[in-house]
């Protein structure tokens, strides 16, 4: 579940509402520093791009979270 603004909508209720684009790309931002600093260090060690990724949806799967690149702000392909 994430968290997100609760919007009223006439007829239909409160709903969580969209996120605004320029949040989505303050949230992102946020991480700039650290996802630069993960890709310099894979780079130096010879780790493949699709092993870091790999990495962090094996991470991200044992936090319980959704696999990164499934859904509205993910933008890939949902992998089965």
């Amino acid at each position: 579940m994430t968290a997100g603004l609760l919007e009223s909508r006439p007829g239909i209720g409160t709903v969580v509402a969209e996120l605004p684009e320029a949040r989505k790309i303050e949230r992102t931002q946020l991480l700039g520093r650290e996802i630069e600093q993960l890709a310099v260090e894979a780079k130096k060690l010879g780790i493949p791009l699709q092993e870091v990724v790999a990495s962090i949806s094996e991470h991200w799967r044992k936090l319980g979270g959704q696999q990164p690149g499934i859904g509205a702000e993910g933008g890939g392909r949902e992998k089965r």
